[in-house]
């Protein structure tokens, strides 16, 4: 049975055993267990004044008034992730092609297995690495990274003023150019607001009965893509989330192919097109 449970120490009083010692005694896991986890990031440390931050120090000793988290999930550090691969780098922000199946973002059970972390291991020396902007874990494609807190404040602006052409690519269920056009534009409202999506049915694939189809973000909603397609009657294949008919065996056909944006430090416009890279 696969395990997965959390647990929360506050400490009391001086100590002298290790955040090892102490979370491998109060969860029943060995040390050696504990130190994976530990390095995988599942283990959180929270100071008094209330700053809350991942522990990876396996022979840290905390001090008194210290809150000690394990969030341990056997499956998901059991996990080999597969591995991003750094497009550009430009010092204050880099541009990754995240495969499919890692994360963007860690989450309380770990980060090894998401881009996010793979980034911070890249660069030597070490640079912080801020997230503006997230792929879906099943999808591949771009994604930029920042690597300073004036970077990322820029790139955010950018995205919340939708100041970045995000153009996907990706295979959807049926002959979506018989039914919608060729070209058109999908303006149905998710969640209570506004969304926008701009398509070119590119072709139909008539022995799969699939178009493949490019796809531009307007807006920027929860699962956008995904959601506006299925609702027009013409599911993304492989989405385990939504539609149905439209399952495979190869996994999510979403990839982001293109961004482009001016950029805030070389002042000129840039362009990174997966398509062209591959062609």
């Amino acid at each position: 049975m696969t395990e997965r449970f959390s647990i929360r120490l506050t400490v009391a009083g001086t100590v002298t055993r290790s955040i090892c010692t102490l979370l491998s005694l109060e969860s029943g896991l060995s040390k050696e267990r504990v130190k994976d986890a530990m390095n995988k990031g599942a283990v959180f440390r929270k100071t008094r004044q209330g700053a809350r931050r991942r522990c990876r120090r396996a022979a840290d000793i905390p001090k008194s008034g210290e809150i000690l988290e394990l969030h341990y999930d056997q499956a998901l550090l059991g996990r080999r992730p597969p591995q991003a691969q750094c497009l550009d780098d430009r010092k204050h922000y880099s541009v990754w092609l995240k495969p499919a199946g890692l994360m963007t973002q860690g989450n309380q059970y770990g980060d090894h297995c998401s881009l996010e972390r793979q980034a911070e291991c890249t660069f030597q020396p070490r640079r912080p690495v801020f997230l503006v902007h997230r792929l879906d874990q099943e999808a591949d494609g771009l994604v930029v990274l920042a690597h300073s807190k004036s970077a990322a404040a820029e790139f955010s602006r950018l995205f919340r003023e939708r100041l970045v052409r995000k153009v996907y690519r990706l295979e959807v269920k049926g002959d979506l150019g018989r039914s919608h056009g060729a070209q058109g534009r999908i303006d149905l409202p998710l969640d209570g607001k506004d969304a926008l999506t701009l398509y070119e049915a590119t072709a139909y694939q008539s022995q799969t009965d699939t178009t493949l189809v490019l796809a531009e973000l307007v807006s920027g909603r929860f699962h956008q893509l995904r959601r506006h397609f299925n609702l027009i009657g013409h599911p993304v294949m492989g989405d385990p989330r939504y539609g149905s008919g439209n399952k495979n065996t190869t996994g999510l056909c979403l990839t982001c192919v293109l961004l482009e944006f001016d950029c805030p430090f070389m002042k000129k416009k840039m362009r990174f097109d997966l398509d062209c890279q591959e062609g």
